[in-house]
């Protein structure tokens, strides 16, 4: 079987040597190893320093995994700014993440958290 080798243009490798720097910098950031990295996507170390020195392109159906776990929307991943409005909307990806864990437990321990958030909250608003 022959692999195929598709031509890209300079800009498309530029984005992704400069993709491949952006994950490195928040994996880095994010005080995660290329091993924890791989590990949580299912790949090898190999295949992230590869995505890192931009030698292999992710792949888009990655990217959300990729943001997920770096704390990050997949625009910023990108290189993409988002609007002012865009960013004052909706949780930070850290409260997200948050937020996702409380939904996991049960009803009774949700209840708890919020009464405890509740009560945060009225004595930040005093």
């Amino acid at each position: 079987m022959r692999s195929l080798h598709v031509a890209i243009s300079q800009d498309e490798r530029e984005f992704f040597v400069q993709l491949g720097a952006r994950v490195a910098q928040l994996r880095k950031q994010s005080g995660i190893t290329q091993v924890q990295l791989a590990e949580a996507l299912e790949l090898s170390q190999a295949a992230i320093t590869a995505y890192e020195s931009g030698q292999r392109r992710v792949p888009v159906s990655m990217l959300p995994a990729l943001a997920r776990i770096l704390g990050v929307s997949v625009e910023e991943l990108i290189g993409e700014q988002p609007s002012p409005a865009a960013r004052k909307r909706g949780p930070a990806p850290k409260f997200q993440q948050q937020l996702e864990r409380i939904s996991a437990l049960p009803k009774s321990k949700q209840k708890f958290v919020m009464q405890v958030l509740e009560s945060v909250l009225q004595q930040q608003a005093r």
